[in-house]
């Protein structure tokens, strides 16, 4: 062999090391699964993929009204009764973990589909369950499986869309996960007027059912295997490794945590706020809570048709801004004794511009991931979920007869939100 041809055999062989080492690049979306999604089947796509990301609040959300009666027929304390939504939160961030790599390597559509069938198995056995122990260990299943299917939806965007038109495709997605954290309590509600606490869990295995069917029907491969992340748990490590390592990539992240870590402790606290502090029925709450929920959704709207005129960083600069005006503002209205209508307010802008921050920052994270948009997908999810699990507790910590702890939560993850989006994100130079 000449030297020439030695020394392109050695550039070569070096070149396919780096590809492989190196997860975090730019690429544009395979043009055969860019095909496979013509323009008149968008908005299928984005109910299937949203619904996928549905399955975080119908499994923590949809069985809350019947926790009472599960805890007295299980014979369990309250504490553990509120331990199987624990399980399920921890599930759903570990299995983000797990799932997000194995789809880089495996490809988005088969470990969806066995994920997706784990699902339904896992629920149809909780509504089985005879102690409060074997309901725990269901539930973390639950929440492990049904992860997949919002890491995985996340990637597969980034597998067919890049730049702004992966911004609006995330903002389509937001119209769906949106308006689940409404639908799935008022789903529940109803339910019981119909069925128990097992009927309940039968109709979760149901949903996964139906999300099982629909990807085998209608959701194509769309991680071809020459775009396959290879080199087992070594590389998988490693990719994690890059993604921390990434100082924008880690901004956005970090800031989009805080701000989800925000809204995790309007969900946790604000009830007891809202109706023990100022007097509000459950059913006014209720109105409340789908009224900051349609916030969401025309939030993320809003984003998804400014993207391109705006650009997609600047909405997302934006919307911290926005979300922290609205946690200040609830702050002073809650230490100057404003009334309801000014935290009712404050409350609305807090919700509504995770619309934008949510939208801005998936795009944002997902645009460099390259091959390994599925590692990059179980880290935004995993870090949402376990900020969001911190900070839910802490607006409860001075009891139920005062809101400054649901305010001083909510503004504190915001000022850090804006601190960590200043110091990680500082513009490029021109």
């Amino acid at each position: 062999m000449s030297s020439t041809s030695k020394t392109g055999h050695v550039k070569e062989q070096a070149t396919n090391r780096e590809d492989t080492a190196r997860p975090i690049a730019d690429h544009e979306p395979d043009s055969k699964s860019a095909a496979a999604v013509a323009p008149s089947r968008r908005w299928g796509l984005a109910v299937m993929l949203g619904s996928l990301t549905a399955i975080g609040p119908f499994s923590l959300d949809m069985y809350l009204p019947a926790l009472p009666e599960l805890t007295r027929e299980l014979g369990a304390a309250d504490s553990l009764g509120q331990l199987s939504l624990t399980a399920c939160l921890i599930g759903l961030a570990a299995g983000q973990l797990l799932a997000g790599p194995l789809s880089d390597a495996r490809g988005r559509r088969k470990p969806l589909l066995i994920a997706l069938g784990i699902y339904a198995v896992a629920s149809l056995l909780c509504a089985f369950s005879s102690s409060i122990g074997m309901l725990l260990v269901l539930r973390l299943v639950q929440g492990l499986s049904g992860a997949a299917g919002i890491v995985i939806a996340r990637a597969i965007v980034r597998d067919l869309y890049s730049g702004t038109e992966m911004t609006r495709f995330f903002a389509q997605l937001m119209l769906i996960n949106g308006a689940a954290p409404i639908i799935a309590p008022i789903v529940g509600a109803q339910l019981l007027r119909f069925v128990d606490w097992r009927g309940t869990f039968v109709c979760l295995a149901v949903l996964g059912v139906i999300l099982l069917v629909s990807a085998m029907w209608s959701l194509p491969e769309t991680l071809p295997k020459e775009r396959r992340v290879t080199g087992g748990l070594g590389q998988t490590v490693g990719n994690f490794g890059l993604f921390l390592k990434d100082r924008s990539f880690m901004g956005v992240v970090l800031t989009m945590s805080l701000v989800s870590g925000a809204m995790f402790a309007y969900i946790g606290g604000s009830s007891f706020v809202l109706q023990e502090v100022y007097g509000v029925s459950a059913s006014t709450y209720g109105f409340i809570f789908a009224a900051n929920g349609v916030g969401i959704i025309i939030a993320s709207q809003l984003a998804g048709r400014l993207a391109v005129s705006v650009g997609t960083e600047r909405l997302f600069r934006s919307g911290v801004i926005i979300a922290l005006c609205g946690g200040a503002a609830l702050l002073v209205s809650v230490l100057a004794e404003a009334g309801l209508w000014a935290v009712l307010v404050s409350l609305f802008v807090v919700v509504s511009s995770v619309g934008i921050v949510g939208t801005g920052a998936s795009s944002l994270a997902m645009e460099n991931a390259g091959r390994a948009s599925g590692s990059a997908s179980a880290l935004l999810g995993t870090l949402q979920f376990l900020i969001g699990a911190l900070a839910s507790p802490l607006s409860g910590l001075g009891g139920s007869g005062t809101a400054l702890p649901l305010a001083a939560v909510i503004a504190g993850a915001h000022v850090l939100a804006l601190l960590t989006m200043l110091v990680l994100l500082r513009r490029k130079a021109a």
